[in-house]
Formats: C-alpha cells, sequence, structure tokens
C-alpha cells in the first residue's frame, strides 16, 4: 500500500521506517527541508533504539522516500497518515492550530477516496473539524477519515509499533476499515474498532488516568515518609490486590514532565470549561504533579538551607533514557532551578548533544559520571540511564565529602549503603534515611 507519513518528529520517523519495514511504500512528508534532508541520512530525530538503522534500510531499499513537497508525497496515495508533532507551551497547553493547518493545506491535495488517519495528539473534535473543513472549504465529500491515537514510548518506540497490545482505530465506515485493516494486517490484527470520537477520548482518557494514578502513587508516599511506612512494599500490597494488578502506574518516584500526559490533561480541562461543567479530580493531577516536582528541591534544602555556593551533580539530563531531547526533561527544569539558587553544577549525559546555550560558563560537562562527582556534595540522578547501574559503592570510596545522592526512583539503591553516601527516595521512612 502506498502510504503519506506526514509529520517527521519522533511519532512520523518511527510509523514511517516501521512501515517501510513491513513491506507498505513510504514517502514521508515535512514541511522542513532540514528534516527530510536528516532522514534521507538515515539520521531521526530524536535517538531512539534501531530507529536510524531502520530509516537507513527503507531508504536503501527503496520502500522509503522523503520529501518536503507535498503534491509529491500524496500522488497515487491510498493512505494520509497525519503524524505531525503537537507544539506545546510551558503550561501543557497544546498549539492544535499548527497541527490542523498542516492537514488542511493537504486536504485538496489528496487522490480521490483516500483515507486520512489521525495520530497526532489532538483535543476530541479534531477528526469533525478536519472532515467538516474538507467539505466546505475543498468541496472534498470523497475523503474518510479515522484515528488512531498515537501510542509510542521514547525509547521502546519500534518495539511498541511493530508488537502493539493492541491498536486502537476509530472509524465513520466499512470501506474504512477494511482500509486500515490492510494496512495494519503487516502489524497486527488486534484492533480495537471504535468511533472517531471514541478513538480520540481513549487516549486523553489512558494518559489521564496513567497521570492520575502517578500522582496518587506520589501523594501516598509522601505521607509513608512521615508516618514510617514504606511506599515500595505499599505499592507491593496494592499491585498484588486483585482488582489493581501487576501493571498498575503505581510506583512511587519522580513527578511525570509536562508533554504527553500533561497535555491530555490539559485536553479534558479545556473541554470540561468549554462544556460548563467541573472535573474536580481531573483538576487536582496538576496541582498534585506540580507539588511533587519540588521533592528533589526539598530534599536539597533540608541538606543545605542555603544552596548558593553548593556543588551539586546531576547524573542525566535527557527527557527520557534512550532518546537525546532535552525538550521537556524534568532534569533540565531542575538545572535552571540550582542555577537561580546560585549553585556549582557538574553534569552528565551519554546521548545528550547539546546543552542550552544560556548554560554556557555555568555548567561544566564532564566525559564520565564519576567525573561528575568530583568534589560534590549531592547527587541527583534525574534521568535513569542503564550505564549508571554498573557503577558500584566501592567506586563511590575516596569522594573526600560525605555525599547526599537524591534519586526519587530508588534506580540506584544499591549504592544506598557505600561508605560516605547519605541515600534519600521518595517514599522511604525518614527513620530509614541515613544520616
Amino acid at each position: 500500500m502506498k502510504v503519506c507519513v506526514q509529520g517527521l518528529w519522533h511519532l512520523g520517523s518511527v510509523t514511517a521506517a516501521c512501515l517501510a519495514s513491513v513491506g507498505h511504500q513510504v514517502i514521508g512528508l515535512d514541511s522542513e527541508n532540514d528534516v527530510v534532508q536528516r532522514m534521507m541520512m538515515g539520521k531521526g530525530p530524536v535517538s531512539e533504539p534501531g530507529l536510524d538503522e531502520l530509516l537507513k534500510a527503507g531508504f536503501d531499499s527503496g520502500q522509503l522516500r522523503f520529501t518536503s513537497q507535498a503534491k509529491e508525497a500524496v500522488k497515487e496515495i491510498k493512505v494520509l497518515w497525519v503524524t505531525l508533532d503537537t507544539p506545546v507551551d510551558e503550561d501543557d497547553r497544546a498549539d492544535t492550530e499548527y497541527v490542523l493547518q498542516q492537514v488542511k493545506s493537504t486536504l485538496p491535495l489528496v487522490p480521490e477516496g483516500t483515507t486520512i488517519l489521525i495520530s497526532s495528539q489532538l483535543p476530541v473534535g479534531s477528526v469533525a473539524e478536519l472532515e467538516s473543513f474538507a467539505i466546505q472549504y475543498c468541496n472534498r465529500t470523497d475523503l474518510n477519515f479515522a484515528c488512531s491515537p498515537e501510542n509510542l514510548r521514547l525509547g521502546k518506540a519500534l518495539d511498541v509499533f511493530l508488537n502493539p497490545d493492541r491498536i486502537v482505530a476509530g472509524v465513520r465506515n466499512e470501506v474504512t476499515r477494511s482500509v486500515l485493516s490492510e494496512l495494519l494486517s503487516p502489524v497486527t490484527d488486534r484492533i480495537e474498532w471504535m468511533s472517531v470520537e471514541s478513538a480520540e477520548m481513549t487516549k486523553h482518557a489512558i494518559n489521564s488516568f496513567l497521570a492520575t494514578s502517578v500522582t496518587f502513587a506520589n501523594e501516598i508516599a509522601a505521607i509513608c515518609e512521615r508516618v514510617g511506612a514504606d511506599a515500595k512494599e505499599v505499592e507491593r500490597g496494592l499491585k498484588s490486590e486483585s482488582r489493581i494488578g501487576p501493571k498498575a502506574y503505581l510506583s512511587p518516584g519522580a513527578a511525570f514532565a509536562g508533554g504527553t500526559l500533561a497535555r491530555d490533561v490539559q485536553f479534558l480541562h479545556q473541554q470540561a470549561v468549554e462544556k460548563n461543567f467541573k472535573t474536580p479530580l481531573l483538576s487536582s493531577i496538576r496541582i498534585s504533579n506540580d507539588e511533587h516536582r519540588k521533592w528533589v528541591h526539598r530534599q536539597l534544602q533540608k541538606k543545605f538551607p542555603n544552596l548558593a555556593g553548593a556543588t551539586i551533580a546531576i547524573w542525566g539530563l535527557t527527557y527520557k533514557p534512550g532518546t537525546s531531547t532535552l525538550r521537556r526533561s524534568l532534569a533540565v527544569e531542575l538545572c535552571y532551578w540550582l542555577l537561580e539558587k546560585e549553585v556549582r553544577l557538574s553534569v552528565h549525559d551519554p546521548a545528550a548533544e547539546d546543552l542550552p546555550v544560556d548554560w554556557s560558563g555555568l555548567v561544566t560537562r564532564k566525559n564520565t559520571p564519576l567525573e561528575a562527582l568530583n568534589q560534590a556534595e549531592a547527587l541527583v540522578v534525574a534521568t535513569e540511564w542503564p550505564e549508571y547501574k554498573s557503577i558500584e559503592p566501592k567506586d563511590m570510596m575516596g569522594l573526600g565529602t560525605r555525599l547526599l545522592l537524591v534519586d526519587a526512583n530508588r534506580f540506584l539503591q544499591h549504592l544506598k549503603n557505600a561508605e560516605g553516601v547519605e541515600y534519600v527516595a521518595v517514599g522511604i521512612p525518614q527513620k530509614d534515611v541515613q544520616g
């Protein structure tokens, strides 16, 4: 099947590469020519294990091409798969108009009978808006619109795309269902068919449920710290309850960063405001999460009431391990806060290619994790890169100072009893905190 994938950031590049790998003829479309040129060289927009190799394989085989010219991209296609990244501001408000305008500019160019499959993160009702635009302004009654919510995870995107638990697909008619069945058949036959609006809403509901679970677990952990309970033990008690289950999102740890979860919570909040009804539970998610973002701040200020002049090391800067992007990273957010407090910062990250320009002269970047600890009084484990697991307690000896190790998710719990280390993590009872 000939498919155009519109939008070549993380979702689009993975979608294009994976579709080509299972036999479809794919052309990737992006309005930014430098993005297209990068993709033609087999380089994805962000670090994603296996992506560059899959892009190069698709390009070399002729199954995958790229262009910035929409008219060329949509020639003879059967499906336009919209994967445009939805920009989000610092308050998690999404610029949905940017995505909608990009799609609207392409609709007049697509062949008769094209299926328009929307996977960009947009609020419920967006597909209906595009359908109305196609009829009213393009005189296109021949197009079939559908929705399949994005379901990728940074660092595991290829496996999630090619081996999904299931795919959610919202359609209007049997013709569209048949086209999507053919499109997705090389990937899976486990498709949850539903209406377009239900598919749009499913993405909001999933991410809001996960966000609720994270904030619930962290509020429980905050109480655990004060009453002598261990939140990880409480987690085991929760997950062994048959009505909850072992895969529940209930691990105590860091707050969730802005982006996917926060964006869907904000979408639902906007819907509630527009429809003039209250959602007390959903409205409290951001308040709770924002409060928990300060957990690391509180641990550092307990140790250093006046942070000015303290030397602090940060391990990990990227949004998640397995990627190079700093966008929406809690680690970067923490660094800015520490710089405001006039802290001396030493950082290490195995993948971050470029540090923020305004950090020049203020932040020292080290080549190894242990180098970053030189003269450090505290270490914050901010992004959980697997290589940090290889650090042994003996490696922490001889640092010359007692080190506060702030490890929200207990990622390096094996260092808890290292000589000279004072260890703190989310949900550890105060009586168990060393020091």
